[in-house]
């Protein structure tokens, strides 16, 4: 009779090591490739359709409503934070109160749950962003975000790229205004900081020196 160095359930192993753990694998990965290496993380352009149709250049630009209204954590926060439904409703609750786009949002209301707004700008997760550094530097909002003001459906208009980012703390001055004035869209930034050498600018009579060593992103 013959003897066998392994036994004959052993057989069984390898099969299951690639159902249950290197297809799963693979899938996460190749999930994770479609996710983040696709155009809506890595390319200008990305602009999702949203569950409501809000229109950033109707607020933010006819009407003039100031980003920090809605934006409201954005200079105190690493998060700029989105809106909940309630400051959505301290204008909609008399505006517009009969409108089948806005159903959506009188529903997340009335049933207390959020409204899934689709994010459009994304960093990865190995990347560190405090918009609350940006914004008492006296980084303007348009810097990244662009003319929103215009936008009736937001849309990605810099790359957000580790280089995008680098050539701004290399050379902040065109970037910086005093910053009362950040979420003025039309503002000629240029006149605002003086350029003091490589990651140095100064900002009425104040140094300001980004990081540009790794771990001011990465941490």
């Amino acid at each position: 009779m013959a003897r066998y160095l392994f036994p004959r359930w052993s057989n069984k192993v390898f099969p299951m090591v690639i159902a249950f753990g290197l297809v799963p694998l693979a899938a996460a990965a190749g999930g994770g490739l479609y996710y983040y290496g696709g155009n809506k993380h890595l390319e200008v352009g990305y602009s999702p359709e949203q569950p409501v149709a809000y229109s950033h250049k109707l607020h933010a630009g006819d009407l003039g409503i100031d980003c920090r209204y809605c934006h409201s954590n954005v200079e105190r926060s690493a998060k700029a934070s989105v809106p909940p439904t309630e400051t959505c409703m301290n204008c909609h609750a008399k505006v517009r109160t009969d409108s089948l786009k806005l159903l959506p949002v009188r529903e997340s209301f009335a049933n207390d749950t959020p409204i899934p707004w689709i994010r459009v700008h994304n960093l990865p997760d190995y990347a560190y962003f405090d918009h609350s550094a940006h914004t008492s530097a006296g980084v303007g909002c348009v810097s990244c975000h662009g003319r929103v003001d215009q936008m009736p459906q937001v849309k990605q208009v810099e790359p957000l790229s580790m280089g995008f980012c680098l050539d701004c703390h290399r050379d902040p001055a065109p970037s910086l205004r005093d910053p009362s004035l950040i979420t003025k869209m039309d503002l000629d930034t240029k006149s605002t900081a003086v350029s003091l050498g490589t990651g140095l600018a100064s900002l009425n009579g104040r140094t300001v020196k980004p990081p540009l060593h790794c771990s001011g992103c990465h941490r």
